[in-house]
Formats: C-alpha cells, sequence, structure tokens
C-alpha cells in the first residue's frame, strides 16, 4: 500500500477474482455523490473541542477528500449495572460542541453527532447491562434527547442514537421508545452505530434511516500487508451485508472503522495495542481492501474513519503506533481515492 498505485491495482484485481465481479460491482451503478466520506475528530476531554489546534484539525481532514467529520461528546456511567450516567471532566462541554460544529461546518464538513456512553473504569460499553432497565433507559433518553437538541439547534446532518451498547440493544421495545423522542427533537437522518459482532441482533432498524456498523471485523488471522489475504478477508462480510441491507432496504453506513499502524493490525482492528512494532504499511494496506472492497456497491453509504489527530498531552497512544491517518501512507491512500 506504500506503493500507492501498484497496491490500489493488485488489491482491485484480487478482489474481482475472489468475488467474480469488478471491485466497482459491475452490477452496481458508481458511488453517489452524497456517499459518506468522514473521519472522527473525538474529544477525551471538557475544552478538546475549544482547543486552537480544532481548526487546523478540520482543515487537514478535510485536505484528504473527506465531506463529513464526527463528533463524540461522551458521559459516563460508574459500573455496567448502574442506572445513570453523567458529565465527566472528560466530557466535551456544549459549548465546545457549539463550536467544533460551526467550524467544521465553515471548513465545508458536513457533520454527525455521535454521543457515547462509556464506563468510568475504562470498560467496554458493551457489557452495560443495567440492573434497572426501565431507569437506565429514562436516564440515557435524557442524555441522547440533549445532544438531539444540540444538533438540531446546529443543523447538524446526521445523528447517531447510540454506540456500541450491545448490551441493551437488543431491548427493541425500549430503543424504539428512544428513538421517537430524538425524532420528537431532531429532524435529520438517523442511524445507531452497532458493533460488527452486535448489528445483526438488533431489531429496530426499521426505526431507523440508516444501518450504521462500527467495521472492526478481523481480516486475517495475523499480521498481513497482502491484498490477496485482505480481499479474501472482505469477501464473506461483503456477502453477509449485501444480504443484510437487501432484506431490510436499507443503506449500510461504517459509522467507524479503522486500523492503528502496528503489526498485527488487521487481526485485531479493534484493539488500541495490538504490539508495540511500527506498520505504517499494514495500516494502508488495510484501508486500501476496505475502500476496493465497497467501491461502488449501491447498498454501501459510506465509512467514518476512526479517527484523526489525538490532542496534545491526551495520553492516548503514541501518534507512530495510533489509528490515525495523518503524515503516514494511509492519508495518502485516502487522498488517492478521495481526491483522486
Amino acid at each position: 500500500m506504500r506503493a500507492l498505485r501498484r497496491v490500489t491495482a493488485a488489491v482491485t484485481a484480487a478482489v474481482a477474482v475472489l468475488t467474480g465481479c469488478s471491485a466497482g460491482g459491475s452490477d452496481d451503478p458508481p458511488a453517489p455523490d452524497d456517499q459518506v466520506r468522514g473521519i472522527t475528530l473525538p474529544a477525551w476531554n471538557t475544552d478538546d473541542y475549544d482547543r486552537p489546534e480544532a481548526g487546523r484539525y478540520l482543515r487537514q481532514i478535510a485536505g484528504t477528500g473527506a465531506r463529513w467529520v464526527v463528533f463524540t461528546p461522551t458521559w459516563y456511567q460508574n459500573g455496567t449495572r448502574r442506572a445513570t450516567m453523567h458529565t465527566t471532566e472528560e466530557t466535551a462541554s456544549d459549548r465546545s460542541v457549539r463550536r467544533i460544529v460551526g467550524l467544521a461546518h465553515d471548513a465545508g464538513l458536513k457533520v454527525m453527532l455521535k454521543p457515547h456512553v462509556d464506563l468510568v473504569d475504562g470498560g467496554d460499553r458493551a457489557g452495560i447491562r443495567p440492573a434497572d432497565p426501565d431507569a437506565w433507559f429514562t436516564a440515557y433518553r435524557r442524555f441522547i434527547t440533549h445532544y438531539a437538541r444540540l444538533a438540531g439547534a446546529l443543523d447538524v446532518e446526521q445523528f447517531a442514537v447510540g454506540t456500541e451498547l450491545a448490551g441493551t440493544s437488543t431491548d427493541r421495545r425500549r430503543w424504539t421508545d428512544v428513538i421517537s423522542a430524538v425524532r420528537d427533537t431532531y429532524d435529520g437522518p438517523l442511524t445507531y452505530a452497532a458493533n460488527y459482532d452486535e448489528y445483526a441482533r438488533i431489531r429496530f432498524w426499521g426505526s431507523l434511516d440508516l444501518i450504521g456498523i462500527d467495521a472492526y471485523w478481523p481480516l486475517a488471522d495475523s499480521a498481513t500487508t497482502d491484498p490477496a489475504r485482505l480481499a479474501a478477508g472482505w469477501k464473506p462480510i461483503v456477502a453477509e451485508l449485501a444480504d443484510f441491507a437487501a432484506r431490510l432496504d436499507k443503506k449500510i453506513l461504517f459509522t467507524e472503522a479503522g486500523y492503528t499502524s502496528q503489526r498485527g493490525a488487521v487481526a485485531a482492528p479493534y484493539s488500541w495495542t495490538v504490539s508495540e512494532r511500527t506498520a505504517t504499511d499494514e495500516q494502508s494496506a488495510a484501508y486500501d481492501a476496505l475502500l476496493t472492497a465497497f467501491d461502488g456497491r449501491s447498498w454501501w453509504a459510506g465509512v467514518c474513519w476512526w479517527m484523526w489527530d489525538d490532542w496534545p498531552d491526551s495520553g492516548e497512544t503514541a501518534p507512530r503506533l495510533a489509528y490515525t491517518p495523518h503524515g503516514k501512507p494511509a492519508e495518502k491512500v485516502l487522498r488517492s481515492w478521495w481526491r483522486g
């Protein structure tokens, strides 16, 4: 993927062989101009979106050819069984959300607001299984409609009603009530960001406009930059998603997708700490393989990559190993696909 044109061509050929059609999908029309080409800029602290770097980051994101940016204000709860969530010093302030959305629009980017609920101890939000579901959903409805109102006031173009809450997302009745409350306060398109191993169990897709999937499927059982192996990894997933989209008659948006620049990232895309060995070639190969596998598929609504640069002093993974494609060959991949 470092030799960008050469690897792109190789991936395209591999997908053609493995799927029996061109990578663009010989039976599919070209991707619509409104397809989501997005990158997430998360917040880890109350003032991140107020930082002076914000405008520069957004201009860099737009420079890749992205048309969308995703923002993630986050509330927290103290345990998986608790019934309430709350702001902390890690929650982006409403003032900063207003500012960053305005800057994004000024940069020519559309916005998806994707509020998160996380655990104070850093555990997996998929483990949230409240002891009192009625109380939890009441609290969650207050949380999510707060941001839905903010999204409406700021003319945000798309809104996610939840992210990777697999411990609650099989509750069709309560989630349908949440979605109805959001629609009372926000009139734009709605999705839910289901984890890749969660989406098939959800029964409220009919209440939403798009199927959202955080696309962290392992593509191989070990580190690789081989286009044929990566294409083979995507082959059954593409077929499964095409069938799912057809059955529900809805498009699928990758609300997240990403790879660290670490050796073995394609075997565990969901992990921040696959290894301590830098592998920017593996990251870029994975970017190219995803974009090749879904290019031109009419049921695919696009991708929001996780994630752009981290904020100074964030304490997150070092940039050379992190999810960001900025300044790495993966950024060249994006520019080739999105600007070429």
